[in-house]
């Protein structure tokens, strides 16, 4: 067995007690990340807004696929590759 097919097979049962509490605490959590992105934004005075917006945006959409692993049609570990608009021609 491979490292990380170890690592993969320890840290199974830990993916699914964070996937739990993040389904049950997903409010608090999204409470903490908007909070620390004000306290951050205010101290870097507004300069890095646009970046603070996005990470903060990035970090509660992983929260939210975490939190909905386990419901039908949250689509789980798989891709689905952003819609394009169909060429115009």
């Amino acid at each position: 067995m491979g490292l990380l097919n170890h690592l993969k097979a320890k840290l199974a049962p830990a993916k699914g007690k964070v996937s739990g509490l993040a389904h049950q605490h997903g409010d608090r959590i999204q409470h903490g990340i908007d909070k620390a992105a004000k306290v951050v934004d205010d101290r870097t005075k507004g300069k890095y807004s646009d970046r603070i917006h996005t990470g903060t945006d990035k970090a509660k959409g992983a929260m939210d696929r975490l939190a909905h692993r386990d419901e039908p049609g949250a689509g789980g570990d798989t891709f689905t590759p952003p819609r394009t608009p169909p060429p115009h021609s």
